[in-house]
């Protein structure tokens, strides 16, 4: 570790304190219907697209309404990509001719946008059209995370609200979310990325002679080596290369404003047209906590207790500052296996673990990044994940495992810890031998239930789908290392899909199996755990305000922070534990002993 590696990520911390506030206080007014700078602009628009699709602004939803709201638009936006998918070879901007996406995976790629996951089993360059990642992919980038914007906006109104019954409009606050957030603060984030070399056009892909010819060894399209019959590998000899083009600056802004992470590219960020320069790198990060950060103070405000947001934005930051302190280590520390100066065995690997990455960005900034990106649920990568350490890789692991909740998504971040909060709130209560209350709410049975429900589906899912997979033979069959690697790789593509991160580990190949499972996955993740997240909502408006007590628990406290941090980590390691064991610890103390896999 460096001292200009903690500059850097203090210098980020830094700027995202300093955004926190106005971009809340701008987002509060936003979703509260105040006038805005914008509306002179979006007012109009917005009035327009009312009366073409006959909503009514002044009718609030009840939270079932809500719930059915947002299904509907999601399976019938979903419909529409996958449709989009299978006929592309029809319509226009495709001037590299691609075929029509596979069935299983265009329903995979359906199902990761519309979930906000945009996981990838395929290469954006190399077998989506021009139309496709824009009207399909770019659209579905700009409404999930609307969505998720919408849906954490309702659970603050129905924290917010006495003795009402409604929570809001789905389409009211999806529209706003768009309109008002994510569309202005794109169109900024695009030219800035154009400014530093970020390419937008619609050209086809050029092509280059090497001076050099190559030779790569021949891939399956099971992603393994081919062989042929004396056993020797079949390598190939290419003379030219091609170099993808696109309207890849439009897709990169709302990709990390999103925390959607589905790159136009196969290597995402780390391709020097999607990232070219360390600042365009320190632009990415910003993007990608700008919302979720803002959401907090948008929560104080709203609710009309600031130092509550701040207490929830601090537990946020304590468990970030947590997993990038253990990642940078980690990666600095690098492989004891690899000789150092003294030529020893065990002296750490000069320079660090700088397998993976970038090095344009090094070390501190491919750590940050990955952190950031798994803290997040943006599946956007300058590395790649696989080669981390086994602590620095469990680190990864662990930020989408504690439930996506260190920031988070746009949106499902906030909501998300807010099912810890009540869930914090209730311990609290026990401790003290009194009825919890949350800003001056009982929270009760029904809350309760419906709070654990949202928390158990998550590992449910995951651990359920990935033993599956450690057991068949389709799910063995495109793995790319065994041993506890191997089960890290399987683990980290179903915590990545139920979590709606979208990274990976990227040792693991696509097949029928993954592709349909993995889809299951993401829409679990997603749409099963917002009905029990509404309800709650809902059940928290209908109720009276208590005046506090001398034994109310205050959630405005450092005290809280510190119970809310506790209870995240506390339910995360009861639950993913055991099989960390297996993975990533395993693995570390394999390799600490002369093995790796």
């Amino acid at each position: 570790m460096t001292l200009n590696g903690w500059l850097q990520i203090l210098v980020y911390c830094a700027v995202m304190l300093l955004l926190t506030k106005p971009m809340g206080v701008f987002m509060a007014k936003v979703f509260s219907r105040e006038r805005t700078w914008l509306d002179p602009v979006m007012r109009p628009i917005e009035k327009t697209l009312y009366k073409l699709t006959c909503v009514d602004e002044h009718r609030e939803m009840r939270w079932t309404e809500y719930s059915i709201a947002t299904l509907l638009f999601s399976a019938v936006s979903m419909l529409g990509l996958y449709l989009l998918e299978r006929t592309q070879q029809w319509l226009p901007l495709n001037p590299q001719k691609f075929p029509a996406i596979p069935q299983d995976l265009a329903f995979n790629t359906a199902a990761s946008f519309t979930s906000n996951t945009n996981w990838q089993f395929y290469s954006g360059e190399q077998v989506m059209s021009y139309l496709t990642q824009m009207a399909g992919l770019a659209f579905h980038n700009f409404v999930s995370a609307a969505a998720g914007m919408a849906l954490a906006v309702a659970f603050i109104r129905g924290i917010a609200r006495r003795e009402k019954e409604t929570i809001g409009n789905f389409w009211v606050d999806m529209t706003r979310a768009i309109f008002w957030v994510l569309l202005p603060l794109s169109l900024v984030a695009a030219l800035v990325l154009v400014s530093q070399g970020v390419i937008q056009n619609f050209r086809p892909y050029d092509t280059a002679r090497l001076i050099q010819p190559q030779l790569v060894q021949r891939v399956g399209q099971d992603g393994k080596p081919v062989f042929d019959a004396s056993g020797k590998q079949v390598m190939d000899t290419i003379t030219e290369q091609t170099i993808a083009q696109g309207p890849i600056a439009s897709q990169e802004a709302i990709k990390e404003l999103g925390t959607n992470g589905g790159g136009f590219l196969n290597s995402n960020s780390s391709h020097p047209f999607e990232n070219p320069t360390p600042f365009s790198n320190f632009v990415e990060m910003v993007l990608i906590f700008l919302i979720p950060a803002g959401l907090t103070f948008t929560l104080g405000r709203m609710t009309g207790s600031q130092k509550h947001g701040w207490a929830v934005f601090a537990a946020m930051a304590v468990l970030f500052l947590v997993g990038i302190t253990t990642t940078y280590w980690a990666e600095a520390r690098g492989n004891p296996l690899l000789k150092g100066a003294d030529e020893t065995h065990t002296a750490l690997q000069p320079g660090g673990n700088m397998e993976g990455k970038e090095v344009r960005f090094g070390i501190a900034d491919s750590a940050l990044f990955a952190t950031i990106t798994t803290d997040a649920s943006c599946g956007a990568v300058n590395g790649m994940h696989d080669s981390y350490t086994p602590l620095g890789g469990m680190v990864l692991l662990v930020n989408i495992m504690l439930g996506e909740v260190v920031f988070g998504g746009v949106g499902a971040g906030l909501y998300g810890i807010l099912i810890f909060v009540v869930l914090s709130v209730f311990i609290a209560g026990l401790m003290v031998g009194r009825t919890p209350e949350y800003l001056g709410k009982k929270i009760e049975s029904y809350d309760v239930k419906m709070a654990m429900l949202y928390i158990l589906i998550f590992p449910l899912m995951i651990l359920l789908l990935a033993a599956a997979s450690s057991l068949l033979p389709q799910g063995l069959a495109t793995l790319n290392n065994h041993g506890p690697h191997g089960l890290s790789e399987i683990l980290y593509a179903f915590t990545s899909a139920t979590g709606n991160n979208g990274s990976a580990f990227a040792g693991l190949g696509a097949n029928r199996w993954y592709n349909l499972a993995m889809a299951f996955a993401m829409l679990a993740g997603r749409f099963l755990m917002i009905v029990p997240m509404l309800a709650v909502a809902g059940n928290l408006a209908r109720k009276k305000v208590v005046p506090p007590s001398p034994g109310t628990f205050p959630v405005t406290t450092p005290l809280f922070t510190a119970l809310l941090v506790s209870v995240i980590i506390i339910v995360g390691a009861l639950t993913f534990f055991p099989v960390l064991s297996l993975g990533p610890i395993l693995e570390h103390l394999f390799m600490n002993s002369g093995r790796t896999f």
